[in-house]
């Protein structure tokens, strides 16, 4: 047999148990009298059993009482407890946060804004995807991340748009090149000499090939290499020099390297988030955006 008693009836049972008065319950509950003794019947009624016998003197709780009690107590604290931890939720203090990055993303923005977020949050779980660009755009799409970073993709009336940071190209050459010593140099100096690129259909790739077209360069890379780090590699070997973001250099050991600022024009990649338009994050992934926005 199914029993049909509501909280307010069990907090009611429970003070009464704990006051040993009707007057004392229904003012710690901040009820009038003849309401808590109205809630009272109609557990009783439920129950088909007395719960308290009362006199002019005083109550006492009966045996169906008691045991009720115990489950009442127990009721209301695993009540209690499922509240605080919505409250924690809510607060975004516990949950997942899913991340869809670049892989330069990963490396250089993600884990110190992790791991000051984990100060204050330290029960949230995070779960990181690296990604290339169509793919992590697919992945916020369809849901199966919260948001993305990486550069700016092309206008979509699904995805939202939230700039964070200009990443810069420069020119990557080894330290002992004579292009190392200048302060910055033209993109024309990447059709003069043998040049290296990162795969075709990256978001670098298709930030220096932009370039080229609108410069009138004509430049055939020498070695299309499949990473960054395998192109900063190439370039240590002195295969060639390379166009790059400097926060992807993060992706790569750059030591014996040398980085110099491309002008003429000067270009940088935007960096941002970006989420589905009408999709309601949860409150711990709210919570991290203002991290990485501050």
């Amino acid at each position: 047999m199914r029993l049909n008693l509501s909280l307010r009836q069990l907090e009611v049972i429970v003070e009464v148990a704990e006051t040993g008065s009707f007057r004392a319950a229904a003012r710690q509950l901040g009820i009038s009298q003849p309401a808590l003794s109205r809630t009272l019947r109609l557990a009783e009624q439920a129950l088909g059993a007395r719960l308290f016998d009362r006199d002019t003197r005083r109550v006492t709780i009966t045996p169906a009482g008691q045991e009720l009690l115990h489950i009442a107590r127990r009721v209301l604290g695993d009540f209690d407890s499922a509240l605080s931890e919505l409250g924690h939720f809510m607060q975004g203090y516990s949950g997942q946060v899913s991340v869809a990055a670049l892989p330069s993303m990963n490396v250089a923005l993600l884990p110190s804004a992790i791991a000051q977020f984990r100060q204050q949050h330290p029960q949230v779980e995070f779960k990181l995807q690296e990604l290339a660009a169509d793919a992590l755009l697919a992945a916020v799409e369809e849901g199966r991340a919260d948001f993305g970073l990486c550069a700016k993709p092309a206008p979509d009336q699904r995805l939202r748009y939230q700039l964070l940071r200009e990443d810069p190209m420069v020119l990557v050459c080894r330290d002992d090149d004579p292009l190392a010593q200048r302060t910055s140099v033209p993109w024309s100096i990447l059709a003069e000499r043998p040049c290296l690129a990162v795969q075709a259909g990256s978001s670098i790739r298709q930030i220096v090939d932009g370039v080229f077209v609108r410069k009138r360069l004509v430049v055939r890379a020498s070695i299309e290499a499949p990473s960054v780090a395998a192109c900063c590699a190439l370039v240590k070997e002195g295969l060639g020099i390379a166009a790059l973001p400097r926060l992807a250099l993060g992706l790569a050991d750059a030591r014996g390297l040398a980085l110099v600022p491309l002008v003429q024009p000067a270009v940088s990649r935007s960096v941002g988030i970006v989420t589905r338009i009408g999709r309601t994050l949860a409150p711990a992934s709210l919570a991290f955006i203002k991290v990485l926005t501050a």
